[in-house]
C-alpha cells in the first residue's frame, strides 16, 4: 500500500543508464515546454525511473531550461529504489513509492513512463493508459491548454534508438521515432524498440508496417543525399514520407533525427 492506495504495476527490470531519456526529455521540452509554463503547478512524474534515479534528475534539469517552475516526482513501485534514491532529492525532486496509480495529491501536467510496458502484455495496454491519462491534469480550453501528457515508449539501453506514444487526456495523439542519425542503416532498425501496443503489429497488413517499409523504401530513394550527411538523407526521406503519411512536425525536428506521426495513422487494427 503508499498512502491507502493500492499499487498497481509490477516491478521491472530497472536497468537505467545516464542519458539514456535524453531523446525523449528534448522532444517533451521542445513540445510540451508551453503547456508546463502555462501551468499552475507542473508537475512531472518519472514513472519506473528503475535502480539509479538518474533519468529523474536528468528530466527536472532539462524540463527546467523550458519551465523553470517544473517539479519532478520519481514514483517506483520497489521500494528500496526508493531509498536509495532520497539521498538526491533537492527543491522541485522528490521520490514516492508507488505504481500507475501515482499516488500525488494533484494531477501531473506530464507523466513519463519510459521501458515500463515493455514487460507486459499487449492486451493490458490500453488499461494501463486509460489508468494514466484518467491522473493527467484535464484539458483547460478556456487558457489554450490541452491538458497533460503521457509519453509511454522503449530505447535501446544507451539512448540511440526510441519510440514513444504520446497521449493527452482524451487518447493517443502521436507517435515519434527518434535516432541517432549515424548508428543507422536503415528506419526499420528502430522496429526492435517500438513500444508494446505496436511491436506485434509490425506484420504485414497492419498500419505500422505499412510506414516503416515506406520508410525504408523512401531512405534507399534518398541515398544521393548521404553525400551530404545522414542528417541530409533523413529530412530528405521525411520530406518524402510526408506526401503519403500524416507526419505532425517538421524540419526543426527532423534535423535533430526525429519523425512524428499522427497516432490514428499507425494505430492498429481492431
Amino acid at each position: 500500500m503508499s498512502g491507502g492506495i493500492p499499487l498497481v504495476g509490477a516491478v521491472t527490470r530497472g536497468t537505467t543508464n545516464p542519458n539514456r531519456l535524453r531523446r525523449m526529455d528534448r522532444w517533451i521540452a521542445a513540445t510540451h515546454g508551453a503547456e508546463l509554463r502555462r501551468a499552475d503547478h507542473a508537475v512531472a512524474v518519472d514513472l519506473g525511473y528503475g535502480a539509479a534515479p538518474w533519468t529523474a534528475v536528468e528530466l527536472l534539469h532539462r524540463l527546467r531550461t523550458v519551465a523553470p517552475r517544473a517539479r519532478v516526482t520519481g514514483v517506483e513501485i520497489e521500494p528500496a529504489r526508493v531509498v536509495a534514491a532520497r539521498p538526491y532529492e533537492r527543491e522541485g525532486l522528490a521520490f514516492r513509492h508507488g505504481g500507475f496509480e501515482i499516488p500525488l495529491p494533484g494531477r501531473p501536467t506530464l507523466i513519463r513512463a519510459a521501458n515500463v510496458l515493455r514487460q507486459y502484455d499487449e492486451a493490458e495496454v490500453a488499461a494501463v493508459w486509460q489508468l494514466l491519462r484518467a491522473r493527467l491534469a484535464p484539458a483547460e480550453p478556456g487558457r489554450g491548454s490541452r491538458g497533460g501528457l503521457l509519453v509511454e515508449g522503449t530505447c535501446d539501453e544507451i539512448g540511440r534508438r526510441h519510440v514513444w506514444v504520446a497521449l493527452g487526456p482524451e487518447g493517443p495523439r502521436t507517435v515519434t521515432f527518434a535516432t541517432r542519425l549515424g548508428s543507422l542503416e536503415r528506419p526499420s532498425d528502430l522496429a526492435e524498440r517500438l513500444p508494446k501496443a505496436l511491436i506485434h503489429r509490425n506484420v504485414p497488413g497492419e498500419p505500422v508496417h505499412a510506414f516503416l517499409r515506406d520508410f525504408d523504401r523512401a531512405w534507399a530513394a534518398a541515398a544521393p543525399y548521404a553525400s551530404y550527411g545522414a542528417r541530409q538523407r533523413w529530412i530528405r526521406t521525411v520530406r518524402d514520407l510526408t506526401a503519403d503519411w500524416p507526419v505532425a512536425d517538421g524540419p526543426a525536428r527532423w534535423r535533430q533525427g526525429e519523425v512524428t506521426v499522427r497516432w490514428e495513422a499507425l494505430a492498429p487494427r481492431g
